[in-house]
């Protein structure tokens, strides 16, 4: 018998909120599940513990990529399944396995759908599962505010990297599985293990998340006019043909910088680094996902 566990960011909504996501698993069956609130991403490891303690074999996540980010880092290698219900602002993940943003049709999955293993990378040691990186996109996300993404949701980004199209590039140095690929300048170094990434730009066509493998992009843009042309290349779904985009995959990336820079995982800003590696683990982690035929079905009425 499954013992589930609800683990909710306390600040996110969707829906009617939090009392809707009981009154649904009540009319599931599940009446009595383990239940914890945190007020912030960061706070989740202690109550997913006290899950795993109690014997939750399926963990509920109500949030967005953050709090998915910094729950998996903690199940991961664990026999549990995840469940989402994506109630944050981007919602990548999520987005990327075809959950909807409804209360009741993510339930149903987290119960019912199919489970799928997926590999995590990690940045330096921490887990991730939609993309990590340096430079541009950690700047855009660093500066984009909570109270910003709830009034005007991922128009907030577009804003946040207007204010850094200037940025000055960094010297980067870039090893992929032992071998250099890349040394140069760079304004943004970027990877991913699925293929939307924020704004829904396909960035990665070829990605899967349980392929054993992550995907590396380098932008070398710089100035407006360079990252116009970059992000026209991107919303037409083909920036791997931008002159300012090169893209490789592998399982391991051991970039160096020549100044330190600010980092992302998964929508969340990192302290400064002049180096970093990300590798992949591969089937790390559970998750509950639509039905083959249902995630068709969502496709069509699309």
């Amino acid at each position: 018998m499954t013992s589930v566990a609800v683990v909710a960011h306390a600040r996110k909504r969707l829906g009617g909120g939090l009392t809707e996501l009981r009154t649904v698993l009540s009319a599931e069956g599940v009446t009595d599940p383990l239940w914890y609130e945190v007020p912030k991403s960061k706070k989740v490891a202690e109550p997913l513990r006290d899950a795993l303690e109690k014997g939750a074999d399926l963990v509920i996540l109500w949030g967005g990529d953050g709090m998915v980010q910094r729950s998996v880092d903690v199940l991961a290698g664990t026999n549990v399944t995840v469940g989402i219900v994506p109630a944050g602002t981007a919602n990548l993940l999520a987005t990327n396995l075809g959950i909807p943003e409804d209360i009741a049709k993510a339930v149903r999955i987290a119960l019912h759908g199919a489970r799928r293993l997926l590999d995590l990378g990690t940045l330096n040691g921490e887990r991730f599962a939609v993309m990590a990186g340096a430079g541009f996109d950690a700047l855009m996300i660093r500066d984009v505010s909570r109270g910003m993404k709830e009034r005007v949701g991922q128009l907030a980004y577009i804003w946040a990297g207007a204010r850094h199209l200037s940025e000055p590039a960094a010297r980067v140095r870039i090893k992929v599985d032992g071998t250099k690929w890349f040394e140069g300048e760079a304004s943004c170094v970027l990877v991913a293990n699925v293929g939307k990434i924020i704004g829904g730009i396909a960035a990665f066509k070829e990605a899967r998340p349980d392929d054993g493998r992550l995907e590396l992009g380098v932008v070398t843009a710089t100035g407006l006019a360079d990252w116009a042309r970059t992000m026209g290349r991107a919303a037409v779904g083909q920036p791997d043909r931008s002159p300012f985009v090169q893209t490789t995959s592998g399982r391991e990336f051991d970039v160096k910088s020549d100044r330190k820079l600010v980092c992302e995982v998964d929508g969340g800003d990192r302290k400064p680094t002049k180096r970093f590696r990300i590798q992949i683990e591969p089937g790390a982690v559970e998750i509950a996902v639509p039905e083959p035929s249902e995630e068709r079905s969502e496709g069509e009425q699309r």
